[in-house]
């Protein structure tokens, strides 16, 4: 009876044996690097059982190497024959229940137990359900949060008005199917029909139309599939795309759709981070920029910038990482400026394969980076010790990227002054480029946004960090929302109100997740959700 139960207890879908617990009455014997146990020894725990649960159960694993079993060969009180001699392998051909005989093996793949057995404990969860996040709203300083299934995520505090303009931002990695076919390794606590396209889009697709977010902002977004599914399914829900895939043979890109009924587009502005005459630029990851204009009345309404972006994966290559996102954030610049010399608002989303806290999160934030003696493995904060000590070198980027520390464009700032003035002489062009290059050789960088997270990224009462990404490997927070926050200004004299100028106001948001909250629905992704990122999402204000 205890044989049997550790039997019935299986750890990891019904397979007979996983090496943790001795399942038979005597040890199994070795053949190669795979593991087999006599017939005589499984009949006698699966005696009067359900003799599938001693059974891998079927279409889990394509690579087992002995014939599957299941519920529908045997009934409730079927009785495994006592057939006749010892240590004859079944037959691989032409198999079937009735051919088994007394001297069959069952044979368990040593590769299985090693995959398997090897998870942590928390991801051998085998629970199926939903997992619930909640909308928290910001609105006039005061949060509270409500069960979103079912509502339409409105707080009665944040209605709109004449002089307002609201909008929400979904910014979702959907995980592109080749990319997981690829990395296959990522997923090995996951059923595989939940990872199958044919299920994973009709969720992803149920995911979007109901939080119904006036801006999408994707990733990992494949070519063949958005040309085919994704962007006539989004078109059809009131959504106007525009997408750029990866450079070289990527199949996946970048999209930002927005909904007709909300905005008007202004410019669409890709970046390609990939340049062949910069070595350090040799990786195809890309980035994409709109100019939207809000569909109201007032005439003097400010346009919005959005930008997507996926930033280099790789740990060991902050250097790459850095310059991707000055590029990006040179591109925003550009398109952001206005004409009294001011930017209009901005929200960037992407994954940008960096932790809170690091070096490059905190440049994003605070608008400045000194990487003097910085370790090139730590810039993103993915591993706690980097590989290699190799320093960030000085510029990161060569002077032909034609971008300055502070993030802009340089050939902008030359044509600016020749703008200004027209009687602008050879030597003052000449002490134009000396300045911007004394400033490229500074361990310096900056740029002119006052950016905030939407996620404060650790929950205030107990301090565990929220997470975005969850799979086999790890379950960290890469994926963000920024955006153009507003700034406090109080008058000087004293008595004077404090003023909020610019920017744009933080409505409220989608709660985010602990990683033991995901291991209880068996991680990322699952039957319910088919990325292994969630989906974040914010409501915004416009103050007209």
């Amino acid at each position: 009876m205890e044989a049997w139960r550790y039997v019935r207890r299986g750890y990891g879908r019904c397979v007979v044996g996983r090496g943790r617990y001795p399942m038979f009455p005597h040890h199994p014997k070795s053949v190669g690097r795979d593991w087999t146990t006599p017939w005589e020894n499984l009949q006698k725990c699966c005696w009067n059982r359900h003799f599938s649960s001693c059974m891998r159960w079927p279409g889990h694993y394509s690579r087992v190497p002995y014939p599957y079993l299941s519920s529908r060969h045997f009934s409730l009180k079927w009785r495994p024959p006592c057939l006749f001699e010892s240590r004859t392998q079944y037959q691989y051909y032409n198999w079937r229940p009735d051919h088994l005989t007394q001297t069959s093996w069952i044979h368990l793949s040593s590769s299985i137990m090693n995959s398997e057995g090897d998870e942590p404990s928390s991801k051998r969860r085998r629970h199926q359900g939903t997992i619930k996040r909640n909308w928290e709203y910001i609105c006039n300083r005061n949060k509270e949060k409500s069960d979103i299934l079912g509502d339409k995520n409105v707080d009665p505090k944040c209605e709109d008005s004449e002089n307002k303009f609201d909008f929400s931002v979904m910014s979702y990695n959907i995980l592109s199917q080749d990319l997981l076919e690829d990395n296959s390794h990522l997923y090995r606590h996951c059923r595989r029909p939940v990872l199958h396209w044919s299920f994973r889009f009709p969720n992803i697709l149920k995911e979007i139309k109901h939080f119904d977010a006036d801006v999408l902002c994707l990733q990992e977004v494949q070519e063949d599939h958005y040309g085919t599914e994704i962007r006539p399914s989004l078109e059809s829900l009131g959504y106007h795309c525009e997408y750029k895939m990866r450079t070289g043979r990527k199949p996946d890109g970048c999209a930002i759709c927005f909904k007709h009924s909300k905005f008007s587009l202004l410019s669409v502005n890709p970046v390609e981070f990939y340049r062949p005459d910069i070595p350090l630029l040799d990786r195809d990851n890309i980035g994409l920029v709109l100019l939207l204009q809000p569909k109201i009345p007032c005439a003097s309404t400010s346009s919005i910038c959005v930008a997507n972006t996926h930033l280099l994966y790789n740990p060991r290559r902050g250097d790459i990482k850095l310059t991707q996102l000055a590029m990006l954030l040179a591109e925003i610049s550009s398109v952001a400026h206005q004409k009294d010399g001011s930017f209009c608002p901005v929200v960037m989303c992407g994954d940008f394969n960096s932790v809170p806290g690091s070096p490059l999160y905190s440049f994003i934030k605070e608008g400045k980076l000194n990487y003097e003696g910085l370790a090139i493995g730590k810039v993103s904060g993915q591993e706690q010790s980097s590989r290699g000590q190799r320093i960030l070198s000085m510029p990161i980027w060569p002077p032909n990227l034609g971008i300055s520390q502070s993030c802009v464009y340089e050939v902008q700032q030359v044509s600016k002054v020749e703008k200004t003035d027209g009687d602008v002489t050879q030597a003052q062009l000449g002490e134009t480029d000396v300045l911007v290059t004394a400033e490229k050789v500074s361990s310096h960088l900056q740029h002119h946004f006052s950016l905030s997270s939407v996620y404060s990224h650790y929950f205030p009462d107990t301090g565990i960090p929220e997470v975005t990404t969850c799979h086999s490997r790890s379950a960290i927070t890469v994926d963000y929302i920024f955006y153009s926050s507003e700034k406090e200004v109080t008058a000087e004299q004293p008595g004077a109100e404090t003023s909020l100028i610019g920017g744009l106001k933080l409505l409220g948001r989608l709660s985010l997740l602990t990683e033991q909250d995901l291991w209880t629905v068996n991680g990322l992704p699952n039957e319910n959700n088919s990325s292994d990122h969630l989906p974040l999402l914010a409501k915004f204000r416009l103050e007209l």
